[in-house]
């Protein structure tokens, strides 16, 4: 039995973790399905939907270069219905001609300053506001240093 991509593959529930269960495909070949690929509708505990044991059908998902082999019990269901969205918790999304068209985006204005400032009066405007809040910082500070006890006279 050949495990190429795509394809449909059964195999046996040989371990159970919190993040998924590990398939014996046979031929000492052993896949992974994610616990989010078990079912279309969320699964909290996987041993609520898997045991060990249990014969599965699979589809192989991926096969990695070091050997690990990515499988899907969800996508396998999806394709037997026909449709990939039966079960899904949003409806497909309609084509782009039949939808409402997008809002245009538009920058925010930038706001001039009405006069040109020189680096001096920059600089100074800069210092005052620097020390407004040097003055604030240190009034609501200053009350709270001294442990126990709050302030002392």
């Amino acid at each position: 039995m050949s495990i190429e991509v795509g394809g449909k593959v059964s195999g046996k529930v040989s371990g159970i973790t919190n993040f998924g269960a590990f398939i014996d495909l046979g031929e000492g070949k052993t896949g992974l399905v994610h616990i989010s690929e078990v079912s279309n509708n969320y699964v909290k505990d996987i041993n609520d939907v898997l045991t060990v044991g249990d014969t599965v059908e699979v589809k192989v998902m991926s096969v990695g270069t070091d050997g690990k082999i990515g499988l899907s019990i969800r996508r396998l269901l999806e394709g037997a219905e026909g449709t990939a969205n039966e079960g899904a918790s949003r409806p497909p999304r309609k084509p782009r001609e039949e939808r409402a068209p997008r809002k245009e985006y538009r920058k925010p204005a930038v706001q001039s300053v009405a006069k040109k400032q020189n680096f001096d009066d920059l600089m100074s405007d800069f210092m005052k506001d620097s020390e407004d809040r040097l003055l604030s910082l240190k009034r609501n500070t200053e009350g709270k240093r001294g442990g126990r006890g709050g302030r002392r006279s």
